[in-house]
């Protein structure tokens, strides 16, 4: 798990927020995660959670769950 995280820190990159588009999702917790995917442009949001994530195909993000992701993007297992 440390591998990952500082892998993840080696990479990431800090979003600045031009648009808020609160309130698109039934969680208000997600909501932050949706509006730094959007701004982002990200590739996908990749979560457990599909149901709620739903309104992230209007802003042309995929919600995938882990496993989805490893075959989406070519990751080796």
């Amino acid at each position: 798990m440390d591998a990952i995280l500082n892998e993840l820190a080696r990479i990431i990159e800090p979003v600045t927020t031009h648009y808020q588009w609160r309130p698109q999702l039934r969680d208000p917790c997600d909501e932050m995660v949706l509006e730094a995917a959007a701004n982002a442009q990200a590739q996908a949001i990749v979560t457990y959670n599909l149901r709620d994530f739903g309104p992230a195909k209007l802003f042309g993000i995929p919600v995938l769950n882990p496993e989805q992701t490893f075959q989406q993007f070519n990751l080796p297992w």
